[in-house]
């Protein structure tokens, strides 16, 4: 007997009280030409807007130069106390500057300050030079892209190492996003510089020693990363912010003032935090729905998840969020515990499903002679009970 795609849509009292608690959360209405929103711990996506077009990120993509100088420290081929040499290149660089010269030698520690804190240009040339496949800094753009790439940062593209305007230096607000969660999580050892407020780097700059992330000193849990300006990228900011268990990860883009940026970013991280709230929708082992059994020793099989699923939902008030068991069905006998069988499926109005895998919470054996009998008499006499099969649908309509 063939599989019969079977769905279960039911509201399932399991989950009653955490449905009637999440509603339906206000979307946000950024006022950045691009935007993307991510909860680090589930991954849930709070808001997308423009996020996979690829735009100028002027020096938010200094991020991708310290991911692959802290892959360098992490691997040995760079130490914190070596000092790199300036180049002519590096020092010709305008902008936001360590003004470092060619007679100066600088520890690869102090370049990271300078990149992170006073967003240094010829700094980002320095540690290009050193990683570069050919000592150039074109050949370390094109290798970040090729790492980009691995990373799965489809829409960057780096034509420099600091985001120094340049046809084609291209990255979409996911992909910085994403480059954000891997420093985060891949180098907590380093993290902590991007919380720094100032950098005196040999007291030659006064003028440039703070750090221009507008949310570092407002106490609502910013502690990273990089702003970025150029006249045609506008104002953003790949931001991040911690309270309790919770990390929130932002990325914004385009906007017309360093006052819009400062004013949108704190919005964006008191939404995020405000209006969502982890939940615990599942625990691993629990029986959420039966499955039925074709040819089984009995009828019907638990649905299990095989672990423990939190996720975030809205916590305004609105409407009622959907839950519903999906799995194709009967469910051929044999079964074995832990078998991949459907998926329970939440709808929150406004964020995107979340789909967890069910499994077979037994063994189930394949039923005996006696039993395959029966199961197949039931099939005939129901088909003659029924009679021929009819319909009067449209060949080929779908079905609403």
């Amino acid at each position: 007997m063939s599989a019969i795609t079977r769905l279960i849509r039911r509201f399932i009292p399991a989950f009653a009280l955490l449905l009637c608690m999440a509603t339906v959360a206000t979307a946000f209405e950024t006022r950045a030409r691009s935007a993307f929103v991510v909860d680090l711990a589930t991954g849930t996506v709070l808001l997308a807007k423009n996020a996979d077009t690829p735009l100028p990120p002027a020096s938010m993509s200094k991020l991708m130069t310290l991911f692959v100088a802290f892959e360098a420290l992490r691997d040995g081929r760079l130490s914190l106390d070596e000092k790199l040499p300036v180049s002519q290149s590096a020092m010709d660089y305008g902008g936001s500057t360590m003004f470092l010269d060619t007679t100066d030698r600088v520890t690869v520690e102090d370049l990271l300050r300078g990149i992170i804190v006073l967003s240094g240009n010829d700094a980002c040339v320095v540690i290009a030079e050193a990683l570069s496949p050919d000592g150039t800094e074109a050949g370390f753009a094109r290798f970040m892209t090729q790492r980009a790439q691995t990373l799965g940062m489809t829409n960057s593209t780096f034509i420099n190492s600091n985001g120094w305007p340049a046809a084609g230096h291209r990255m979409s607000m996911r992909d910085l996003a994403l480059l954000a969660r891997r420093i985060i999580t891949d180098f907590p050892q380093f993290y902590p510089l991007f919380s720094e407020t100032e950098f005196e780097f040999d007291g030659r700059a006064p003028q440039n020693v703070n750090n221009r992330n507008p949310l570092l000193t407002l106490g609502i849990g910013a502690d990273g990363l990089k702003t970025g300006h150029t006249a045609e990228a506008g104002y953003g900011l790949v931001g991040s912010a911690k309270q309790g268990d919770r990390r929130v990860i932002f990325v914004i883009s385009g906007l017309d003032s360093v006052r819009a940026r400062a004013e949108e970013a704190e919005a964006i991280v008191n939404w995020a935090f405000r209006q969502f709230a982890e939940r615990k929708v599942v625990t691993a082992n629990n029986v959420i729905a039966q499955a039925d059994v074709f040819m089984g020793e009995t009828a019907q099989v638990g649905m299990t998840a095989a672990q423990d699923k939190s996720t975030l939902v809205p916590i305004a008030a609105g409407a009622q969020i959907t839950a519903e068991v999906v799995y194709n069905g009967p469910v051929q006998a044999p079964i074995s515990k832990g078998q991949a069988l459907g998926e329970l499926i939440f709808t929150f109005d406004g964020l995107p499903q979340v789909r967890i895998p069910l499994v077979a919470d037994r063994d189930i054996a394949r039923a005996g002679f006696l039993g395959r009998i029966k199961t197949v008499s039931g099939i005939l006499l129901k088909r003659l009970n029924d009679g021929p099969a009819t319909s009067d649908a449209t060949p080929g309509a779908a079905e609403g």
